[in-house]
């Protein structure tokens, strides 16, 4: 079955948005479709790759592509709380504090680097993913209705990083991983880099940008899929399988130490409805479940001791776990 006719429209624009995402991002399809699943989705999304694979240039060009307010936040050790989040300034004229809003007062935040920053300023943006809002002093902010953190990480430097909290990387919907493209799309990089050198344009607009009101058209829409009890038991069960390994796997028992949070059985439902939606379908199949539930997984499995001295990573645990949890 396809999408009714009544959201044609919606989705057209998406289809146009996703169009102009994989004409500025050469090579990362993965990237562009998971940039599209978190907007839809209402979610955060984590991106780890080495540096120069367009992690920044994706989430400009999807700002370029959406009619919204659009910052990119540098973060390094010697951060504050008040970088991200503002300050009461006190204005000598009025004898009175007033309060300047910081970056996060902004529709899309690119959070680079995000491991480099410490606890406090986590803290902070903690609370601006999971609550919407920001507190400084006694005054609390609400941010804006569309309101998206798209972070990287760089995991081949290690020395002066901070490793996340795992409260954080819970409220992450997904950890995407980014790799190098091929030698073909390598060449096509250098032509579109060489194109806007001439121009002196680093990124043209998108002949239609999408609305606000269209995202939240489309958000609605995606929830109103059709899911089978079939599948949301599916979705149960994977999840079920990361807490209560035992009845699934052997080598899963001795691999994790600890299990998914009810988040990840939300971000699997969410993202394999998103995917369906952007397939033109109406209903959520269980291959949407396990094309999302790796990157839905991921950051949310704590590995036992010895795995991580055998080397055994979370994505294997995924595999394993797709492997032997039966599908509808």
């Amino acid at each position: 079955m396809t999408l009714p006719p009544a959201v044609a429209s919606t989705h057209d624009a998406f289809d146009r948005l996703r169009s102009y995402l994989e004409g500025q991002v050469l090579g990362q399809p993965a990237l562009v479709e998971r940039l599209l699943v978190a907007l839809l989705a209402d979610g955060h999304l984590l991106v780890e790759g080495p540096p120069g694979l367009a992690k920044t240039r994706a989430v400009k060009a999807m700002a370029h592509g959406v009619e919204c307010d659009f910052q990119r936040v540098q973060f390094t050790p010697d951060m504050l709380p008040a970088d991200l989040t503002g300050s009461d300034i006190y204005r000598p004229e009025e004898g009175s504090f007033r309060f300047q809003r910081g970056p996060l007062f902004h529709n899309l935040i690119l959070a680079d680097e995000i491991n480099r920053a410490p606890a406090k300023v986590q803290s902070a943006l903690l609370e601006a993913m999971a609550e919407r809002q920001i507190t400084v002093g006694v005054a609390t902010y609400q941010l804006p209705h569309l309101f998206m953190v798209m972070a990287t990480q760089n995991p081949i430097e290690q020395e002066g990083t901070y490793p996340l909290p795992e409260a954080q990387l819970d409220r992450f919907m997904l950890h995407t991983c980014v790799d190098y493209p091929d030698r073909a799309t390598t060449r096509l990089i250098m032509a579109l880099a060489r194109q806007e050198a001439v121009s002196e344009v680093e990124m043209p607009p998108p002949p239609h940008k999408l609305s606000q009101s269209e995202v939240f058209a489309a958000r609605r829409e995606v929830l109103a899929l059709t899911l089978a009890d079939s599948v949301a038991e599916y979705i149960a069960a994977l999840v079920d399988a990361t807490r209560h390994p035992a009845p699934y796997s052997a080598l899963l028992t001795g691999w994790l130490r600890w299990g998914a949070s009810p988040r990840a059985a939300i971000a699997i439902e969410r993202g394999a409805r998103a995917l369906a939606w952007l397939d033109g379908r109406d209903y959520v199949s269980p291959e949407d479940v396990q094309a999302i539930a790796p990157d839905a997984l991921r950051h949310r499995l704590l590995l036992d001791y010895s795995a991580q001295a055998a080397r055994v990573t979370a994505q294997d645990c995924v595999v394993e776990l797709l492997r032997t949890v039966p599908a509808p």
